[in-house]
């Protein structure tokens, strides 16, 4: 082989030296930085080497033994394992790994069980739904009729009733439940009870407590769903990618070819190697012992922020997330976030129930307990966390303040290090 090809194989890193401190940077920010980010975890060595393997070289289209692309063998084995996996964590009898994300699980979903123009019921964004449930910026909100239920003004819960006197209005063919900013457990029987009135599908998107189902620390969707999507990052600890699962056999292809081809084209197998990973690594017992610290670390953290006087929206948490109202504080959920990245702490402002301020100025901030506890954090690192939060937004502006909170939250992070961090 010419020096040419022997130097183009073995390229590093190193080669691309503004790509390379990209990279390093992102790796020292979460090493030395709090991550309260509820779409984000931590995975782990096997989930990544996985993700950065030579499946990344194989293209396939198509399912796992029926291909139209030659030399897929192996893709065949890793897509059926994970397939597998993913039908035993959560009790069903059909699973698609295939999709790139979320967003495009759900589309693939709603392409392939509904026609243009029929009706969706789901959350609004602003009291915790997800954009791609029907936004009015997003194919979901262009291609169909969306019909949206909020919470209630009293408890800041889904309210069943309203989501029933909305069905038998409206007559959707899909209800959703679930959503990205919704701290409470979800009444899966009493929407499915609402869905065989209005002869509705019942989907549910459990991207950010599917980890939580695989624990057995939350109630699996199933029976009650015909079908359940979810993204495999966040409490799952996965790649950045997504899944539909579904018992219909009647379902089968059109789930399936409303993801392919309907709304994307070739596998992306060195994710679905990653996501195989990550199911695998969900089925140990450290898994569930992971997501019982991540609700006990949740309320630590919901606690601690109550005793500063934060309130928290329907007033605490069940789940790994929370959404903390600010307006008390006097201060937005967007000079919030900046002020706590400044000390080292991530989150994302958010909406909550009847914001009257818009999505890029909010009144409130969405955090999470999963990344922090991946990384061995525990109850009382999170009422330290919530103490630093607080301080944080107190000290806005005051950069000797912020710098000393930020020195305060390194060393904290690194007594728990990540990837052999010095």
């Amino acid at each position: 082989m010419s020096t040419l090809h022997v130097g183009y194989f073995n390229l590093g890193l190193d080669a691309d030296p503004p790509l390379a401190r990209a990279i390093r940077g992102e790796l020292v920010r979460q090493q030395d930085g709090i991550e309260l980010i509820a779409s984000e975890n931590i995975v782990s060595k096997l989930v990544l080497e996985a993700q950065g393997s030579v499946m990344t070289n194989k293209t396939v289209e198509g399912f796992a033994y029926a291909r139209y692309y030659g030399g897929a063998e192996y893709a065949d084995a890793i897509e059926a394992l994970a397939i597998e996996r993913a039908k035993t964590l959560f009790g069903c009898s059909f699973a698609n790994v295939q999709a790139h994300s979320g967003s495009n699980a759900n589309n693939g979903v709603f392409l392939g069980l509904l026609k243009p123009g029929e009706t969706i019921l789901s959350m609004k964004t602003a009291a915790g739904g997800h954009i791609s449930h029907g936004h009015p910026a997003t194919l979901t909100g262009r291609d169909y009729d969306i019909v949206h239920y909020g919470v209630s003004r009293e408890t800041e819960k889904v309210d069943l009733e309203e989501v029933r006197n909305l069905a038998r209005k409206h007559r959707p063919k899909i209800i959703v439940a679930g959503g990205s900013a919704y701290a409470w457990t979800l009444d899966f029987e009493g929407f499915r009870a609402i869905a065989d009135e209005v002869g509705a599908y019942l989907m549910v998107d459990m991207a950010h407590f599917a980890g939580l189902v695989a624990a057995g620390c939350y109630p699996n969707p199933f029976p009650h769903a015909h079908v359940v999507t979810s993204t495999t990052n966040k409490s799952l600890r996965g790649a950045r990618g997504a899944m539909a699962l579904w018992n219909d056999a009647v379902l089968s292809d059109r789930i399936n070819y409303g993801i392919f081809p309907g709304v994307q084209g070739a596998v992306m197998l060195h994710i679905v190697a990653a996501k195989a990973a990550c199911f695998g690594e969900a089925m140990r017992p450290e898994f569930k012992a992971y997501n019982r610290a991540a609700l006990e670390n949740a309320l630590a953290l919901a606690g601690r922020l109550a005793e500063h006087g934060m309130r928290l929206v329907s007033g605490g948490t069940n789940t790994s997330l929370m959404l903390v109202d600010l307006v008390n504080q006097g201060i937005t959920g967007d000079i919030a976030a900046t002020a706590l990245e400044a000390v080292g702490i991530a989150v994302n402002k958010n909406q909550i129930p009847f914001d009257t301020r818009p999505p890029e100025a909010p009144s409130g901030l969405r955090l999470s307990s999963s990344a922090g506890t991946t990384r061995g954090f525990g109850r009382d690192e999170f009422r330290q966390i919530g103490d630093w939060i607080v301080r944080a937004i107190e000290a806005r502006g005051d950069a000797a303040a912020l710098a000393a909170i930020h020195e305060d939250v390194r060393t904290l992070c690194r007594r728990f290090p990540i990837y052999d961090a010095a």
